[in-house]
């Protein structure tokens, strides 16, 4: 379960506000795919860190009762003087799993050839998001937080994708960002949409996106 309570973030930029969270308040049910979606800037992959932890907000709290995962698909915390295998070895080290396994995992996923073997700084971000995607689904969490990865690579790459995380989600809930309705469809049962730093909740993903498509018709609230 992770509960938000009185959430609040707003950016100041060249002198212009931007709130992406205004006083949100919501509990986030355990054990289902919930689908967070809304327009480009509506401060999506922003609520992803807060909730992982890597982002503090303004105000407000976010209450976990299991392990969160960092946003999945996020490469910035690799180094990028240490190749693929050196950057998830310290990855196991620091989460406590052992490290030939998720080696072994992450080289396999990832398809990334010898350049597993090369500075993280040689890849391109495309490499970096298969290498992140791939850690992440090689530790158990009980909350993953997913942002738009599944999209990452060819199309086998992608089917196989979709196959681990929905392994993961047996047991395991998720927090899953993607503007692909047809993904959320897919693969969430439940559904927020971020719109002008509100967060409203539905439990039928067809609603959740009904709501998402009537507000891409209109201009985005200026807050």
């Amino acid at each position: 379960m992770i509960e938000i309570r009185n959430l609040c973030k707003t950016y100041v930029l060249h002198g212009v506000k931007k709130t992406v969270a205004d006083n949100i308040t919501l509990t986030l049910p355990t054990g289902s795919c919930i689908a967070l979606i809304g327009r480009n800037g509506a401060g999506k992959t922003s609520l992803l860190k807060m909730i992982a932890g890597t982002m503090d907000p303004d105000s407000g709290s976010i209450i976990s009762g299991g392990s969160i995962s960092w946003p999945v698909g996020f490469a910035g915390s690799f180094h990028p003087d240490l190749s693929g295998a050196q950057n998830t070895k310290f990855i196991a080290r620091s989460h406590g799993v052992d490290t030939v396994d998720l080696c072994d995992f992450v080289e396999y996923f990832a398809e990334l050839g010898k350049h597993f073997h090369l500075p993280i700084r040689t890849y391109s971000s495309g490499m970096r998001a298969r290498l992140a995607f791939g850690v992440s689904m090689g530790i158990k969490f009980d909350t993953y937080l997913i942002d738009e990865v599944t999209s990452v690579g060819d199309f086998s790459f992608r089917a196989k994708s979709t196959l681990v995380f929905n392994n993961r989600m047996q047991s395991s809930s998720a927090v899953f960002v993607s503007h692909s309705m047809g993904m959320v469809k897919a693969l969430c049962n439940s559904a927020a949409v971020l719109e002008g730093g509100k967060l409203t909740y539905f439990e039928d993903v067809d609603d959740a996106i009904a709501c998402h498509l009537e507000n891409m018709k209109s201009t985005p609230p200026q807050n």
